[in-house]
């Protein structure tokens, strides 16, 4: 069983949420909050695989939350829940560790591959908010140069491969894409990530923005 803790001040989206995840019988929603200062207590009691967490809250945004979870011994994976218009919050939440992002208004189906796949270790971002997320914290031209050294050291599968991985695709995907077996591509997305220093493909597909792989 999947658990799940929500974080979100709007009571409209969580009981959305808890509605879709509870439909399904291996996902249970076993907390949930709309502070960010709760965050971290809420996942010390309960140890939830994942959270959900709303990136601007009204009482304590989810920044909060995410430096108080990476002090736990066994952190639970965090996807940010977010709308469109990202903003400076975003680079600072990768910073910190988050596996993903997400539409508030992502469909269903969507939803539920989402927390699946983060429980599994995987990371998600959502492929209609992607490029908007990405962009948001490419912080400028003064970050290329680095980027580009760092894509430098990629083999030419490689390359391709971290092109997608920016583009929201799971393993299965990107061997279906490339003709290559879900094993070797995660080999490959490891190699990637070790080479770049990034810590989860969200950060690995920053890193391919920043460079100019991905357009």
């Amino acid at each position: 069983m999947i658990k799940v803790l929500l974080a979100d001040d709007e009571d409209l989206v969580r009981s959305g949420l808890r509605m879709i995840l509870s439909s399904v019988g291996d996902i249970e929603v076993v907390a949930e909050c709309d502070d960010g200062h709760l965050v971290a207590d809420l996942a010390r009691q309960h140890r939830p695989h994942v959270v959900l967490l709303d990136i601007r809250m009204r009482t304590s945004d989810g920044l909060v939350a995410l430096r108080r979870l990476r002090t736990l011994p066994d952190p639970p994976r965090v996807c940010i829940l977010t709308t469109f218009d990202v903003d400076e919050y975003v680079s600072e939440a990768l910073r910190l560790g988050a596996a993903g992002f997400l539409l508030k208004d992502t469909e269903p189906e969507q939803l539920v591959k989402a927390v699946r796949d983060l429980a599994r270790g995987g990371a998600v971002l959502d492929p209609g908010v992607a490029a908007r997320v990405l962009a948001a914290v490419a912080d400028g031209e003064r970050m290329a140069e680095p980027a580009r050294r760092l894509l430098a050291s990629l083999s030419e599968r490689e390359r391709e491969v971290l092109v997608l991985i920016g583009q929201g695709m799971s393993n299965a995907e990107i061997g279906g894409t490339l003709h290559l077996s879900e094993a070797t591509v995660k080999g490959y997305v490891s190699s990637v990530l070790g080479k770049i220093g990034a810590v989860n493909r969200v950060q690995a597909a920053l890193v391919a923005y920043r460079g100019g792989l991905i357009a």
